[in-house]
């Protein structure tokens, strides 16, 4: 029984979807179900059970016989949040009964960090340094409650016999409809030229980008998938990992790979980034993978113009 948190969300359902095309089939999604606005996420996915959030540390004491691994995708993501409670509930007490549940009963577990850790990347984006957490400043309460649980989890002596933090960068991808603002900008640039025959960027704010040369490492969610499937079928080198695509692009890159997706003529305009992001807004982003891949793996990843045409070819254009 492979258990899946947050499974009716963006990563979640792909890891469904993916598990299901390898071949696993006693697969079970945790979610908070009331959302209905994702439930065809999991149209495609045959399930065992489907169960409560709010209920899962008390299903897990009852079937922890049956657990053969979790992935806790589960959290509140939104970056533009910012009451500490919702996240200190969602994202860092929640992890925390689900860790001590899985060291207790020798569950392995894979679950999601993220890159918002590492702030504005003063202090670079290493994934090799355990003490490096202790020392980072993120932006906003969502990055901080990622933190906070990667410094609870170095620090705990019960520890499961296999576990991973996974430092998930700007992932794009189907089944994130549902995200409204928080969707990736690949999303937003599909919608916005179809409505409108052009995108539009955020201005930079800072002399040493140009208009639409903030950098970001995107990477692709079926990369994703197959560095979590690979983690759960090895088990073994325990710990924090990066995971993006290791090379930083432009967002005037991004916005040229849709267009040429699209087939459509490029017509790119700039706006003011809003003011409610504009000072914790990241101008660079780019995760060192070295530490993955010394761990064995080797799979390629997509390039950006590979994960755009992929992601508007076989999913956005036949919605």
């Amino acid at each position: 029984m492979i258990i899946v948190t947050g499974a009716a969300g963006f990563i979640g359902s792909r890891l469904l979807v993916e598990l299901q095309e390898r071949g696993y089939t006693d697969l079970v999604a945790v979610d908070d179900f009331s959302r209905t606005e994702k439930d065809a996420n999991l149209a495609d996915v045959k399930l065992s059970a489907r169960v409560e959030r709010s209920d899962f540390p008390a299903w897990i004491d009852a079937n922890e016989q049956l657990i053969q691994f979790i992935f806790h995708l589960g959290a509140r993501t939104d970056t533009t949040e910012f009451n500490k409670a919702i996240f200190d509930e969602l994202n860092v007490r929640s992890s925390q009964q689900i860790w001590e549940r899985c060291a207790k009963n020798a569950i392995p577990l894979v679950y999601a960090s993220s890159a918002a850790t590492y702030g504005d990347g003063e202090l670079g984006y290493g994934d090799t340094d355990d003490a490096l957490p202790y020392k980072l400043k993120p932006l906003n309460p969502y990055g901080e409650s990622k933190n906070e649980f990667d410094k609870w989890a170095l620090q705990q002596e019960a520890k499961p016999y296999f576990w991973a933090g996974l430092k998930f960068f700007n992932v794009y991808g189907p089944n994130e409809y549902h995200k409204g603002r928080m969707a990736s900008v690949v999303f937003h640039a599909f919608n916005q030229i179809t409505e409108s025959g052009s995108m539009k960027l955020f201005r930079s704010h800072r002399p040493d980008y140009t208009d639409g040369g903030q950098l970001r490492d995107f990477v692709y969610v079926k990369d994703v998938c197959n560095v979590c499937i690979y983690l759960m079928e090895h088990r073994k080198h325990s710990g924090i990992y990066n995971l993006g695509s290791g090379k930083a692009r432009t967002f005037l890159d991004l916005a040229r790979g849709v267009f040429t997706a699209m087939g459509k003529p490029e017509q790119i305009e700039f706006i003011d980034t809003p003011i409610d992001i504009r000072d914790k807004y990241q101008y660079f982003t780019e995760a060192p993978m070295e530490k993955l891949r010394s761990i064995g793996y080797d799979a390629p990843f997509h390039t950006l113009e590979e994960g755009i045409s992929d992601y508007v070819t076989e999913f956005l254009l036949s919605r």
